[in-house]
């Protein structure tokens, strides 16, 4: 496994669509493996190829809602297609991609993709909330698109910030309970 270079805003390939992968062998494994080892050494929640310069439809999406004491895993969704969504969230979202960079955007809470796995095996798979947000994050990057198109506005520092305390305050809250 090797760390790749993220690709940042201004790059022409995180603007160009993503073919289809067509063969499932050594050479997908790799560049799984290596998008997994950049995303866990970038401590995101969703990383696409493009983002590491492959114009591929491969995605890595960090699965959030776990039961207490299980641990986070990684999805990995080759060819996905969203084939059903449900509910809405509206909420901040960032990317590996513009780093610093937060705006506030609208997304379905519920969202059911259908891909494959490293195999070629097809599979569905539902997500909820940030799971959610992210699926659908990571496949706009597969038609060349970034969150940046879909935000109603930007985060300055201090909002950001003050979010980030809200959060904090509600889990420390919560954990208490």
């Amino acid at each position: 496994m090797a760390l790749r270079n993220i690709l940042t805003e201004g790059e022409p390939s995180l603007e160009k669509r993503s073919r289809p992968i067509t063969e499932f062998n050594e050479r997908l494994h790799i560049l799984l493996d290596d998008m997994r080892e950049t995303l866990e050494n970038a401590g995101g929640v969703g990383l696409a190829a493009p983002q590491v310069g492959v114009l591929r439809r491969a995605v890595l999406v960090l699965e959030t809602n776990v039961a207490e004491g299980e641990e986070e895993f990684i999805i990995e969704l080759i060819n996905p297609e969203i084939v059903e969504v449900d509910g809405e969230q509206y909420g901040p979202e960032g990317c590996l991609s513009v780093p610093g960079v937060f705006g506030m955007v609208k997304r379905p809470e519920r969202v059911k993709v259908k891909a494959q796995d490293r195999y070629g095996n097809f599979f569905e798979i539902e997500g909820e909330g940030l799971t959610a947000r992210a699926f659908c994050h990571e496949i706009d990057h597969l038609e060349g698109k970034l969150f940046l198109s879909l935000a109603d506005r930007l985060l300055s520092p201090e909002e950001l910030a003050s979010l980030s305390e809200d959060e904090s305050e509600t889990d420390s809250e919560s954990e208490e309970d």
